[in-house]
């Protein structure tokens, strides 16, 4: 029974912590003092950061790991307008993000308008849902804050405190409503009837796995599935380990390499039936837009809400939980023999060959390296850049969330606070962050959060003074260069002057003996890779 002598926002920090919510990311102003204490009081800790969109990011890392929403506090106007990228991203990405913000008194905002912006308004296209909390719904607001958050695709949702609302004593508690259940089977009748002909008949069945499997934790059943009938699948990027990568009917991740595509999209346009499970084409480069014909194509799309993307079209569709489909869409569906020719085997093989390991330097050196000595229960966060495409392709994830990057928005400057969060929230894994050299430009500062934190947390960088992606974007259309190139800058003492170790490397033998000593450290490792111009050419 509640003590219906809390204020409103003890009533939405215990609401969180019911939910398994144990961190609060955020830089705190005068305007949420009390949403501060309330969570301290609930057992979630406050985590001070050095800017809104990092502590979002933050909030992230903490919810691969413990799957239980972020929360992101931000204090009003431009606190809250800060975290913007990180919201967005929450809501193309599919996180279960609680953002709570204060704001001041509406009879206030009639006279006094510093740092006033109506929040509701300017986040509203970016959420699931926002709310003004109020003292007598305040236990009803965030019950549904955090149903609506995590049902379905997940997403952000903002709740709006005012400065006053925060103190008040609500009274009376209402009861709340049961968590939604999902859907356990598709459709019965004459699709199921014929999605299991089609399945029984298929000789060149694949599978594409996206971030609705992930969420809905079909892992098991897809596997089962995939080795019953003999069925290769490829996954988005966040969808990487959901099937251990090293099967020998996984063909990897895919999504933003055009080298990747040569070898994947012959094959998949080549196949009689085409699974889609969870897969959600919003991780997807334009190339993935309509590549079968869906009138000539078996398609089998399965997910957790209507297809509306218009990415493709699928010849049927079913609503509902991705393994549960599966265990019924196979139900008494006899294997037959599939994929006589080896292509599969071929198909993998050249991917090896496309991306290779066996560079003497470079960046697909500094990943081969990166994998070879740390743990198979790493998690890795990747930012965007030439080097996120080439990492997503080398990286082999063993089991699901433990490559985390922003996937739909692709946002630059996220791979290092993902990595603190997930360090916070699993401190007993080993993490490491990958980041273009601007990219850690961008949230250097959060290096004193990891110190304050006492993170053991590896930032690698790599080096080359130069926006490559878009450098190499620049010269394939043969303009001038300009606006892509900035000056180098010593990741090793910027890592030593925010409390942690730093390290510059130059070769395969410097880097094994950097990721040694960082592995046996009590701190925090920035390790800067000193790539050359043009590294990624031919690469991804």
């Amino acid at each position: 029974m509640k003590n219906i002598s809390h204020r409103a926002a003890d009533l939405v920090a215990e609401r969180l912590h019911e939910a398994g919510c144990r961190f609060a990311f955020g830089m705190p102003g005068g305007e949420v003092l009390t949403i501060v204490d309330a969570l301290e009081k609930a057992g979630i800790k406050f985590v001070l950061c050095k800017h809104e969109n990092n502590a979002g990011f933050m909030a992230e890392g903490s919810y691969h790991r413990t799957g239980a929403p972020g929360i992101l506090v931000a204090t009003v106007g431009p606190g809250l307008v800060n975290g913007t990228n990180v919201i967005a991203n929450a809501h193309q990405d599919r996180v279960p993000l609680i953002v709570l913000t204060g704001c001041v008194d509406a009879t206030e905002a009639l006279t006094y308008t510093h740092q006033v912006l109506d929040h509701e308004a300017v986040f509203k296209p970016i959420t699931k849902a926002t709310f003004r909390l109020t003292a007598k719904g305040a236990d009803i607001i965030a019950d549904k804050a955090v149903g609506i958050a995590t049902e379905g695709r997940c997403g952000p949702v903002l709740i709006d405190v005012p400065i006053s609302v925060a103190d008040e004593v609500p009274g009376s508690l209402p009861v709340r409503r049961r968590p939604a259940a999902s859907p356990v089977q598709p459709a019965s009748g004459t699709s199921l009837d014929q999605a299991r002909q089609w399945l029984g008949a298929a000789k060149r069945p694949l599978m594409i796995i996206g971030l609705d499997a992930v969420q809905e934790k079909s892992g098991p059943q897809i596997r089962n599935f995939v080795e019953n009938h003999n069925v290769p699948f490829i996954t988005t990027y966040k969808a990487k380990g959901i099937v251990p990568e090293e099967h020998p009917l996984c063909l990897g991740g895919a999504g933003l390499s055009p080298l990747n595509d040569k070898t994947l999209l012959p094959l998949v346009q080549s196949a009689d039936l085409i699974l889609c499970v969870g897969y959600d084409p919003i991780e997807m480069r334009t190339g993935w837009r309509e590549m079968w014909d869906p009138v000539q194509t078996k398609v089998i799309d399965i997910s957790a809400v209507s297809n509306t993307h218009y990415m493709h079209q699928a010849s049927l569709n079913f609503i509902g939980d991705t393994g549960s489909s599966l265990d019924t869409l196979t139900d008494g569906v006899a294997p037959v023999e599939t994929w006589c020719d080896g292509e599969i085997m071929q198909a993998k093989l050249q991917l090896d060959r496309d991306f290779p390991r066996g560079d003497d330097w470079g960046p697909g050196a500094v990943i081969d390296e990166c994998r070879k000595h740390l743990p198979d229960s790493t998690i890795a966060t990747v930012d965007s850049g030439a080097h996120r495409i080439l990492l997503s392709q080398m990286w082999t994830c063993h089991e699901p969330r433990t490559l985390l990057q922003s996937s739909a928005l692709c946002t630059m400057g996220c791979a290092v606070p993902l990595a603190m969060g997930a360090e916070l929230a699993d401190p007993e894994r080993t993490v490491v962050s990958f980041s273009g050299d601007a990219g850690m430009l961008m949230v250097a500062g959060e290096l004193s959060t990891a110190a304050e934190l006492g993170l053991k947390t590896t930032f690698v960088v790599f080096v080359d003074a130069s926006l490559a992606l878009i450098e190499l974007k620049q010269r394939q259309r043969k303009l001038k260069n300009a606006g892509v190139d900035f000056g180098a800058h010593d990741f090793e003492a910027i890592g030593k002057a925010f409390g942690g170790n730093g390290y510059t490397v130059k070769s395969r033998a410097e880097l094994a003996t950097a990721l040694e000593n960082v592995q046996n450290s009590d701190r925090f490792s920035v390790i800067a890779a000193l790539i050359d111009r043009h590294a990624y050419d031919g690469r991804i």
